[in-house]
């Protein structure tokens, strides 16, 4: 059995973690809320974008565009986006290996990364993936404009054909305590992912007309509709991330109490067993001077 000093040094170094893990819990729950409510104003706007190309789409039969049009390469690019801090249970982990079952199942060969936070890079770093960008700043305060020089760096890359298909793998906010990992291919885009309801099907049929052209105004709608999912996606994740670390450090919070609980129990037993050989020793030490 520890002895008493043992007990006692254990108990006052998992009360200290405890203060820190309350600590992060309170700053974390402060975050989510505002980055909760981040991540829902910004989702009205990527659907908006999503039902204008999905009209297009539709009002334009056996459209070509080269946003649209399959490639047969076998480069893959990767926006994975992740923390900067851990603690935050399987938030990271989460993301990097749905990115890696990805690639593992897909047909296509070589696959890049461009990083959004530390722990991604860090990650695919070691699992030997090259890293073509890191954006390690914006992930604490995601913007338009970050998400919109992301999507520029991509469309380059892609209209220069040094890749030809591209992912996102983010972590959605469901709520507080569910956060999803996923996976959406952002180009090339495909036709059949954008379907349009009955009602806004119904609209359509009063026709509408595209000036100067349906192709054209993809060259412009496409690449506002890419910046809107990776702005998206980022104020996804910082929501995701905040909920998940709030999510943890409330458990480690109270596994914290637990082992302070138990080790103050161990720590009484100790106690009492030594004031009971302490009373035998004295009580053995008077009957030997009888």
């Amino acid at each position: 059995m520890a002895s008493m000093r043992d007990i006692k040094r254990r108990k006052n170094s998992i009360q200290s973690t405890q203060q820190i893990t309350k600590a992060m819990k309170l700053v974390a729950t402060a975050k989510l809320q505002k980055a909760k409510d981040g991540a829902i104003r910004v989702r009205p706007y990527f659907h908006k974008m999503h039902d204008t190309i999905s009209s297009i789409l539709a009002a334009s039969s056996n459209i070509s565009h080269e946003f649209l049009d399959k490639r047969d390469g076998k480069n893959n690019t990767y926006i994975v986006i992740t923390s900067n801090r851990g603690l935050a249970g399987g938030y990271n982990n989460n993301v990097c290996k749905l990115v890696l079952k990805h690639h593992e199942e897909d047909v296509l060969e070589n696959a890049d990364i461009i990083a959004i936070g530390k722990k991604g890079k860090d990650v695919f770093r070691r699992k030997g993936y090259e890293i073509l960008k890191t954006y390690n700043d914006i992930i604490d305060k995601p913007s338009f404009s970050d998400a919109s020089t992301i999507g520029k760096e991509v469309l380059k890359r892609f209209l220069n054909k040094e890749i030809d298909h591209v992912y996102i793998a983010y972590t959605a906010f469901e709520s507080t305590l569910n956060q999803e990992a996923k996976i959406i291919k952002l180009l090339p885009l495909n036709p059949a992912d954008f379907v349009l309801d009955k009602k806004s099907t119904d609209n359509l049929e009063q026709g509408i007309n595209y000036e100067p052209g349906p192709e054209e105004v993809l060259s412009n709608i496409i690449p506002q509709y890419l910046s809107s999912i990776i702005f998206g996606a980022l104020r996804e994740s910082s929501a995701s991330e905040h909920g998940a670390r709030m999510t943890a450090m409330d458990s480690a919070t109270n596994n914290a109490s637990d082992m302070i609980d138990k080790l103050t129990l161990q720590y009484n037993r100790a106690r009492q067993a030594s004031i009971t050989q302490e009373l035998s020793e004295i009580v053995g030490g008077a009957e030997a001077l009888k």
